[in-house]
């Protein structure tokens, strides 16, 4: 384990150690104006204190989303330590990691080794996740394996969304913001009860303009948000031992992608003469795009289409909870149907060379039912059975025309079934000493039918017919020890093995052998952890860890003689990483507010593993970035009759060096920072209006999220937005 992590945890050890008088002095002394607030979660399947759950977690409230600017999930990575959410080149597939556990890929198919949860439904995939983010309470994000707790099974984390629920008392309020580019960021809700017993909630938000791109040739925009979403909640109280709570969702995305820009200049050649030179782009902003009327045929997009998404996510659960007394049952029973329509550019030029289109349907079927303990006793315990069913076709294009001499079409559908029993239990052995025990078995089942790849233009023969399974039988487990010397101090430690089931590589795969599926992975974690109100105004929290991970799933690439060129192909390999996190909140003086968090991990390979060019990366470091740092500082103060606050956050993001994909520096993306700012007026009574001006990226820092290449000579990178500025009005009552 690093020692420089080591050093972080036993820091704030001591300071805990040496503040004891601190902390009695704080108990004793009456709560005023700046002590620290109670973070409430349901991490552990109940409400309790952030301070009392021995597990390395963050929580983000719906005032930091705005505070932040948070709209869509790829952006939390600004807000948490060891935190990375990589947009696939410029569409709507998150690729989540935490502490370096990721999973990379472009296509559909294939599970993340982080969970993603809205109201306790989880997302079988990432592309179910990347809608927008309104109406929010919080959002709790678990560093670590979690599988003991929750319906699916992570190696990396989970990540829970946790939406506003409805009141008793008739509330509604509305946020509409303006910005650069003429973008409208706009939502509302209206809450109360309907009838004795009943109660209801509903909630809208919409995303539109912002088109911060330009074509390099026309001078066309590109960058235009079109997104509306809608969830209703019904929940009811037939008695006070019984609930049910009936949520439906709604959205429909038809949004520009992001475009890429050229990182090294693109060169065409004809009978080995150079007959087109694209230069290097000297602007993050500008990219290019051509639709091809061949593909525009073949696909169904309208032939002056942009890159850009035709998306719909709807789906609609129901929850039950049935207090038996000691015992409380609560059952999930969700649908989700997810359809993704996405026009890509990928070589970022008016050329042919890889211009994509996903044709997809997704199908989610789960249901979850849980049993809980609910005495006050020394013995507490959950268990539960999770079941799902998935059904995924897609068709994804590929007009290689001008690199290739046609236009590729990969189709398939893949079925997944999974079931999984976890439980969860501890003892309070006296007043300070607490043990937790889970344990949990997956089992699941993946098929992938007829993977078929040809060329659709010219006609050539499929590929195709290819069947392939993968069963696994998974089990994992934790086992949990928590220390309280002194009130308000947690001293935790774990170990803990996660799992994730295998897999298939869907990409424009020619070869059978290609298509065989990679295996499970299994990581086993070691964590030791402090969370200390250390005053009453001044909360530290540090974790450590370490993990051995075993068959981890990484993207490599294979030589694919049809299309004479390299092609992705998921692999496994052994790994280790270590690292941890700092968060600090400090209130000193009333009014002021200081957070601050820091992330840290490093990892490296540790079996043998060729890539086609028989380089060998037994040693090499893995691909994440190292160091994470953020955080925030907000201080309020009355003028006359009214309030103003003054806010700033800020973030910065290590080096990432993309090197398994050519062994090459050219996709290194380099460290940068980023610096928002929030001024805002309301009344000093506390009435319901604000008023908020707002700059994002205020220093308007030029930055890539990702760096890739395609055929034959594109060179690309994604760049993150330019400095915006705008208002946001606020109203509830």
């Amino acid at each position: 384990m690093s020692l420089r992590v080591v050093a972080a945890v036993l820091g704030a050890g001591a300071l805990v150690v040496n503040s004891a008088s601190f902390a009695e002095l704080a108990a004793a002394a009456p709560a005023d104006a700046n002590s620290l607030t109670e973070v409430v979660v349901t991490a552990e399947r109940k409400v309790e204190s952030a301070q009392t759950v021995g597990i390395a977690l963050s929580v983000v409230s719906g005032q930091d989303l705005a505070d932040k600017a948070i709209t869509r999930v790829v952006d939390l990575q600004n807000a948490l330590p060891s935190l990375q959410v990589e947009p696939a080149f410029g569409g709507g597939q998150p690729q989540y990691r935490i502490r370096g556990v990721g999973f990379l890929d472009y296509t559909s198919n294939n599970a993340s080794p982080i969970g993603v949860s809205v109201d306790d439904v989880a997302a079988a995939l990432p592309i179910q996740t990347a809608g927008q983010l309104f109406d929010i309470d919080r959002i709790e994000v678990l560093r670590g394996p979690q599988g003991t707790l929750y319906g699916r099974n992570t190696t990396g984390g989970q990540i829970n969304f946790i939406t506003n629920r409805p009141t008793e008392e008739t509330h509604a309020g509305f946020t509409a913001e303006y910005g650069s580019f003429n973008a409208v960021n706009a939502e509302g809700f209206v809450s109360g009860k309907i009838v004795d017993g009943l109660l209801g909630r509903l909630s809208v938000a919409t995303e539109q303009g912002g088109d911060w791109q330009r074509n390099r040739e026309t001078g066309q925009r590109l960058g235009n948000q079109d997104r509306i979403a809608g969830r209703g909640q019904l929940e009811w109280k037939p008695s006070d031992a019984i609930d049910f709570l009936l949520e439906f969702h709604l959205s429909k995305d038809k949004s520009d992608e992001t475009g890429l820009h050229l990182l090294k200049p693109y060169t065409r050649t004809t009978d080995g003469v150079v007959t087109t030179t694209i230069p290097a782009d000297t602007s993050r902003y500008v990219t290019d795009w051509n639709l091809n009327p061949a593909f525009a045929a073949v696909t169904g997009l309208d032939a002056g289409a942009k890159p850009g998404v035709d998306n719909s996510n709807n789906g609609v659960d129901l929850a039950a909870n049935i207090d038996f007394g000691p015992v409380k049952l609560t059952s999930i029973t969700a649908y989700d149907k997810m359809i993704r329509r996405e026009f890509s550019d990928w070589d970022a030029t008016q050329f042919h060379d890889s211009d994509e289109y996903f044709d997809s349907n997704l199908d989610v079927i789960s249901q979850e039912v849980r049993v809980a303990s609910t005495g006050s006793g020394p013995f507490a315990w959950v268990g539960g059975l999770f079941y799902s069913d998935q059904k995924l076709d897609e068709a994804f294009y590929s007009d290689f025309s001008d690199a290739l001499g046609g236009i590729a079409l990969t189709t398939y559908e893949q079925k997944a079934n999974s079931f999984g029993e976890f439980g969860q239990l501890s003892y309070q052995f006296n007043s300070v000493l607490k043990g937790t025990l889970g344990v949990r078995e997956d089992h699941e089942t993946r098929e992938l039918l007829n993977l078929g790849t040809g060329f659709i233009v010219p006609v050539v023969p499929f590929t195709g017919g290819l069947n392939r399974s993968i069963t696994s039988n998974l089990p994992s487990g934790k086992i949990e020890l928590d220390y309280t010397p002194q009130e308000g101090t947690l001293v935790y430690e774990s170990i803990s093995r996660g799992v994730k089931s295998g897999g298939f590589t869907a990409h424009n795969t020619t070869s059978a052998p290609a298509a065989d599926p990679f295996e499970p992975e299994k990581l086993t974690a070691y964590e030791v952890g402090i969370k200390s109100d250390v005053t009453r105004t001044l909360r530290v929290n540090a974790s450590a860890f370490y993990y051995r991970y075993r068959d981890q799933q990484i993207l490599g690439k294979v030589f694919d003689t049809v299309s004479g060129s390299y092609i992705g192909r998921f692999v496994n390999s052994n790994s280790r990483l270590s690292g941890g996190e700092l968060e600090v909140e400090w209130h000193p003086v009333s009014g002021l507010s200081v957070s601050q968090y820091a992330g840290f991990v490093e990892g490296y390979y540790t079996s043998p593993l060729l890539d086609s060019s028989n380089v060998d990366y037994n040693g090499r470091p893995l691909s994440v970035p190292k160091w994470s740092y953020g955080g925030d500082v907000s201080y309020g103060f009355d003028i006359g009759n009214f309030k103003v606050t003054a806010e700033s956050n800020y973030s910065f993001h290590d080096t990432y060096s993309q090197f398994y994909l050519l062994g090459s520096d050219d996709y290194t993306i380099p460290k940068y920072w980023l610096t928002n700012a929030n001024l805002s007026l309301s009344p000093a009574s506390g009435a319901p209006w604000t008023l908020t001006l707002w700059g994002r990226n205020i220093f308007d820092k030029g930055y890539d999220v990702t760096r890739n290449f395609f055929l034959p000579s594109a060179e690309v990178a994604q760049a993150g937005q330019p400095a915006t500025f705008g208002i946001r009005v606020s109203y509830k009552y």
